[in-house]
């Protein structure tokens, strides 16, 4: 079997307004610009993604629909209402769910849950401020995602706190 790579994406930053419910909240002129800037990275730093599993939160869709203009292919999405919000096991079912036919998966939810599962899948605390991408590399079956089981491959936020890859401050990211 082929390594599998999962893309952790947290939501581009939102606009807080009393007057909308959390998962109604849009994202701020800064949050435009993060998710296309991500998504550039992307386009740059990843061969191919055959699948971009979604929270429902308009955020997060957004996030996502901006960053995916970005790859020129965009591939299927689904929007899963368990990602919303979810926690660091929460999101584990996700991943163990996912299809054996997908290879590189992108997951766009929320904090503390996305920070939580690097560190329950790789061993390793890696910050996920809003925009922030980690690629993780799985050796088994997306059903066999267990802890301590996978590598980080490249962690940050793009432009200004690009994606690096550790132990390479520089930033190479995965191709």
């Amino acid at each position: 079997m082929s390594e599998r790579t999962l893309i952790l994406m947290r939501h581009a930053k939102s606009y807080w307004s009393a007057n909308k419910a959390d998962a109604d909240r849009p994202l701020s002129g800064r949050g435009l610009r993060q998710a296309s800037q991500a998504g550039r990275w992307l386009a740059h730093s990843i061969d191919s993604i055959d699948l971009a599993v979604v929270s429902p939160a308009k955020r997060a869709r957004r996030t996502w629909e901006l960053a995916s203009v970005e790859l020129g292919t965009s591939p299927p999405i689904w929007i899963d209402d368990r990602a919303y919000g979810a926690s660091a096991s929460e999101l584990l079912r996700v991943v163990r769910d996912l299809p054996d036919d997908a290879d590189t998966v992108v997951l766009v939810g929320h904090n503390p849950g996305m920070e939580d599962l690097v560190a329950f899948l790789t061993g390793e605390s890696v910050p996920m401020p809003t925009s922030a991408l980690a690629v993780i590399g799985l050796d088994a079956s997306w059903s066999a995602a267990r802890q301590s089981s996978a590598i980080l491959r490249a962690s940050g936020r793009p432009p200004g706190d690009r994606p690096s890859v550790p132990g390479n401050e520089a930033g190479a990211g995965h191709k």
